[in-house]
């Protein structure tokens, strides 16, 4: 790993890291915030939306003081792979900062769009090859295409016990922000994309979390988009608790963040102390 930033930051360091990936067969970045008591705390991952890189969430949310304070480790990983023969397009939905959190099928994209490994399996890998900060007390939570992102993850894999999101894109069957991924990434599968849709995957799983928890704002521009009622409804009818808070005059942007990100940082780390989850055979 290359350090490209280091900065002290409430009582902790945030770093930003470089380094070779094999999954997505480019330099990637992610950023780390390690508070300075970081032998064994938690984990947490965020996943951030469409057109951000590792920088938005790491300058704009304010998240490094509740951090500090929880004692806890945030891992924010780039939304794509980046480069110079990276696969791109005009359209801001498609391409570099559009991942999607997902493995690609069709060329050129299949070549290097395998974010979903990256984020489940090498970039996990890396930060317990090098940080001695707890393996099982580990959350994943993240904003717009991360929230959606974040979800499906966590329903599919043992290594988070914790989720929540803000303003999630919960179907990528119906959000007009997921078609051209869907054609383009996909070849417009349908059993693909099952794979990492989170309102097909809530209803499939095995996986029961204590609580998912979502905020969104009313005023959020984009709303209609999300499908927050359809997740909701899948929800309920398989019986996985859902805390949707919706708050009035809210848009979808970082100040959104920034409101309420102590609320999401403390329910992560309250929760991951005393770790409940467990599967329904």
């Amino acid at each position: 790993m290359k350090l490209i930033e280091k900065h002290r930051s409430f009582k902790g360091y945030q770093e930003v890291y470089s380094h070779q990936s094999k999954i997505t067969k480019c330099d990637m970045q992610f950023a780390l915030y390690t508070p300075d008591n970081c032998i064994d705390v938690p984990v947490l991952y965020f996943l951030s939306g469409i057109t951000c890189t590792e920088q938005n969430f790491i300058q704009k949310s304010g998240f490094q003081e509740f951090a500090s304070k929880n004692q806890i480790a945030v891992i924010v990983p780039d939304t794509s792979p980046r480069g110079e023969n990276i696969p791109d397009d005009e359209d801001y939905k498609l391409g570099c900062g559009a991942g999607f959190y997902l493995n690609a099928t069709q060329e050129p994209w299949s070549q290097n769009y395998h974010m979903y490994d990256y984020i489940t399996k090498e970039l996990p890998d890396i930060i317990g090859n090098n940080y001695k900060f707890s393996n099982s007390k580990v959350g994943i939570f993240g904003h717009s295409m991360g929230g959606g992102g974040a979800i499906q993850c966590a329903l599919k894999n043992d290594l988070y016990k914790t989720v929540s999101a803000f303003s999630p894109i919960c179907s990528l069957h119906k959000s007009s922000f997921a078609k051209d991924m869907f054609a383009n990434y996909l070849d417009n599968n349908q059993e693909e994309l099952n794979l990492y849709d989170p309102i097909m995957l809530v209803r499939q799983s095995k996986k029961k979390f204590t609580n998912i928890k979502i905020d969104v704002g009313l005023d959020d521009e984009f709303l209609k988009e999300l499908y927050l009622d359809d997740f909701e409804e899948a929800c309920n009818s398989v019986n996985q608790k859902l805390s949707l808070n919706k708050h009035q005059g809210y848009d979808h942007g970082y100040y959104f963040i920034h409101s309420f990100i102590e609320q999401h940082i403390k329910y992560h780390a309250s929760s991951l102390k005393n770790i409940q989850f467990n599967f329904s055979l």
